[in-house]
């Protein structure tokens, strides 16, 4: 395991030498990694740095409220609306690795966009080890590894999250006293929901996904699992009233692990299962059924693109 205090001065240091007088700006998305990478980098330089959050529309419920509150002491913090940009660029888009390249694409268009206007020469990203163990493995693209443009017009990025795991990261963010709802959060994958929708992602789809998940964070709170989340896999048919309809299928997934490598599906209550379904079911017209995922990873991944 890190030594944290040790690790959280190397790390500033680092950042410092390789920002020097230069201005930066932190891909910030309210996880816990990148979270650190922001809190990190604003301790190392300070006013230099212009944390910028991307809401590309395919972001938890709730999210981009909850980004402007907790980083409100950045008084630099830039929000900014790319949700129409995104969703064009992924019209028609079916190939799970096609979706995340031109999401990776599409952020750092928006932050080159956001550096030119800043000055920024670096652009600074919560990458973590298993993100680059599994883009170099082939196993996906994550959105800030694999998933990156060939050319990027930045002086360097910063990685000062890099070489830990999930949880040497949590370590690193209770030691520098981020709030627990960052610190202890699940994980949410870069590319947001359009990993959490198989096939084309829409706006419609994308929100179906976003309030289940919504409704399944908030049954399983108290289970405790590493990671729990909602993702639509489909259409088949259900009946709704006197009606047969042919609706969405939302697949429930919950797992416990300690890096995100390996996984265990959970094993839930009958009665919680049930009653994650009928929320699910009842709040949204277009979910004809509700399956609950039962594979470990391998063989499964965690994430179902």
């Amino acid at each position: 395991m890190v030594n944290v205090d040790e690790f959280i001065d190397e790390a500033t240091a680092e950042i410092k030498n390789q920002i020097g007088d230069n201005e930066a700006i932190i891909a910030l998305s309210g996880g816990v990694d990148s979270s650190v990478a922001a809190t990190l980098a604003y301790e190392a330089v300070g006013e230099q740095l212009t944390p910028v959050y991307v809401d590309t529309g395919l972001m938890r419920k709730g999210e981009t409220e909850q980004i402007k509150e907790t980083f409100a002491f950045m008084e630099s913090l830039r929000v900014v609306d790319a949700s129409d940009r995104f969703f064009d660029a992924l019209s028609g888009v079916i190939d799970p690795e096609e979706k995340r390249a031109v999401i990776g694409e599409g952020f750092i268009r928006e932050f080159e966009r956001e550096a030119k206007e800043t000055g920024a020469n670096y652009l600074v990203q919560g990458t973590i080890y298993p993100d680059r163990i599994e883009s170099e493995g082939g196993i996906k693209s994550h959105h800030n590894v694999g998933g990156l443009p060939d050319i990027v017009d930045f002086d360097g990025i910063v990685e000062p999250v890099r070489d830990l795991y999930k949880d040497e990261v949590r370590e690193v963010a209770r030691a520098l006293g981020l709030e627990e709802i960052i610190s202890e959060r699940m994980p949410f994958p870069g590319p947001g929901l359009a990993v959490r929708v198989l096939g084309e992602v829409t706006p419609e789809k994308v929100e179906v996904a976003r309030e289940a998940c919504h409704v399944v964070e908030d049954e399983l709170e108290e289970h405790d699992p590493w990671q729990a989340f909602a993702a639509v896999i489909g259409k088949g048919t259900g009946v709704k009233g006197d009606n047969r309809v042919h609706g969405w299928i939302v697949s429930v997934r919950s797992v416990e692990s300690r890096d995100g490598m390996t996984a265990r599906a959970q094993e839930l209550p009958w009665d919680v299962l049930q009653r994650i379904q009928s929320r699910i079911t009842g709040t949204n017209q277009n979910v004809a059924r509700v399956v609950y995922d039962v594979t470990h990873k391998p063989p499964a991944t965690i994430e179902y693109e």
